[in-house]
């Protein structure tokens, strides 16, 4: 049925498919090869990415006011070249043509991968997708399902459900030897959440300063300047993070002691004595990131610091390292003193976590499923990094630095420069990495301080692991490194 005129002009008729915007230069003749320019222009450029799925002929004919005969032969001189591919029942898609498309060039005018072109990654902070335990979650929601009464999918208390606070607090008090009970867990939307959480509520109590890890994650000094808290730095040595930095107007310090994160030592017994006696003496607090406790490879996990003092530190865990970061699953152990202001901070910040996700974790954790998976994943990982320990010793003759733990080690560098021609290469290659300082860890920038390539062996899938391996290896060999005199360690 056509539609009625208006003002005398019949209206296109209603097409459906999908939208497409292309610069047609309008000639009296080669129209049609004005529109084949566009297209391979937007394919080449990458405006147009691999599988997009192109209108039909006869819409994107009434769309550009063409012929629909015009159309169909673009798509075949097109597909012909190879630029598009056309199916049967699947209409007309951009096809995968690689490499043609343009991207950064290196300081030596080598071209770059875009990021649809990065085949391996080696980045910290990240597990293994892949590994995720798709059949004991599924199991577990439908349990969740069959058993939840009506009134259990209402909002519920805003510091989370009965049953994960529950069953958290049994779990780390077993597996990190963390002092809890279901009152003192609150359940938070990741470790992200959390600290923006707690930098709020103690911003609220009148701290107005913070200390940090130097090397330590941006991402944390940021959440902390976006509560309106300063940060300072505390050096990180051999022995973990050093007390010897805390200035008296610092109030809060955020410590990763199982693990420093990125360099991999292990917060020794003293400093730990040390950290508990300033907060109890200054009425400070400590902030515990557990981010990665589970995973430890050349013997038992170490403990948990907040059990030395639960009234002044705040234990932080979560399952971005041992499920998937994107069920944005995370929890504090929180002091007495704390628990009104954080509990006020969740409630200001307007954000929850999803009672299903919630129910489905404490199922997860009741039932066992949760430590299977974390133990699988340990030996996993462990195995990885001894592949990717002796690959790097064998094309440099360099060592690993870091406790055999976590998900990332280090690889000592001799400067910062060579970071960045590492990480330029990687990109070249098919291979993303990370340094100290060309990934913001450093604070404040220092040029002259220890440089180092931050390798998350966890990160790939198994079938992406050999890959990544090689490339690294290639990306190495290139750059030439070779074993010599001994260098600062990365932290210091």
């Amino acid at each position: 049925m056509r539609h009625p005129s208006v003002g005398g002009v019949d209206p296109p008729p209603f097409v459906a498919g999908v939208d497409l915007h292309i610069d047609v230069e309008r000639r009296t003749a080669g129209t049609g090869r004005s529109v084949e320019e566009a297209l391979r222009e937007a394919v080449r450029s990458g405006r147009l990415a691999p599988g997009t799925r192109l209108p039909g002929s006869r819409a994107l004919a009434a769309d550009l006011g063409l012929a629909r005969g015009t159309v169909v032969g673009v798509y075949g001189q097109l597909v012909a070249e190879g630029w598009l591919i056309a199916e049967p029942g699947s209409g007309t898609r951009v096809a995968d043509v690689g490499g043609v498309e343009p991207s950064r060039a290196t300081g030596d005018g080598r071209r770059v991968p875009t990021e649809g072109r990065v085949w391996a990654d080696l980045r910290p902070g990240r597990p293994d997708l892949a590994s995720f335990p798709r059949t004991a979650w599924a199991s577990a929601v439908r349990r969740v399902l069959a058993e939840v009464e009506a009134g259990g999918l209402d909002y519920g208390d805003v510091e989370g459900t009965a049953s994960l606070r529950a069953n958290v607090a049994a779990y780390v008090a077993r597996a990190r030897g963390v002092r809890a009970t279901p009152d003192a867990v609150v359940v938070t939307a990741g470790f992200t959440h959390a600290l923006a959480v707690l930098a709020r509520a103690l911003r609220g109590l009148g701290v107005r300063r913070a200390a940090t890890e130097d090397p330590g994650l941006a991402r944390h000094r940021e959440l902390f300047a976006a509560a309106g808290v300063d940060c300072v730095p505390l050096r990180v040595d051999e022995f973990g993070a050093d007390p010897a930095g805390l200035t008296p107007d610092t109030k809060v310090v955020l410590l990763t002691p199982a693990h420093q994160h990125p360099a991999g030592v292990v917060l020794s017994p003293a400093r730990r004595g040390e950290f508990a006696a300033w907060a109890r003496r200054t009425g400070g607090f400590v902030i515990e990131d557990d981010y990665d406790g589970e995973f430890r490879y050349d013997g038992r996990p170490v403990g948990a610091l907040q059990a030395r003092d639960p009234e002044r530190v705040v234990f932080a865990g979560s399952t971005s390292k041992t499920l998937a970061p994107g069920l944005r699953l995370g929890w504090l152990v929180v002091p007495p003193a704390l628990r009104e202001p954080v509990s006020a901070a969740l409630r200001e910040s307007g954000t929850g976590v999803s009672v299903i996700e919630q129910l489905t974790l404490a199922e997860l954790i009741a039932h066992g499923d949760y430590d299977r998976h974390v133990r699988r994943a340990r030996l996993a990982y462990r195995r990885r990094r001894g592949e990717l320990a002796d690959r790097v010793t064998a094309v440099t003759g360099l060592s690993l630095v870091g406790v055999a733990a976590g998900l990332h080690a280090l690889l000592p560098l001799p400067s910062a420069e060579h970071e960045r021609r590492l990480i330029a290469a990687g990109e070249y290659v098919g291979l993303r990495l990370q340094g100290l300082h060309v990934s913001g860890y450093r604070h404040p920038p220092d040029e002259s301080a220890p440089a180092a390539l931050v390798l998350g062996y966890a990160t790939p899938s198994p079938h992406t692991w050999r890959q990544a391996l090689d490339l690294l290896g290639e990306v190495l060999d290139a750059e030439g490194l070779r074993a010599g005199p001994t260098r600062r360690r990365p932290g210091g």
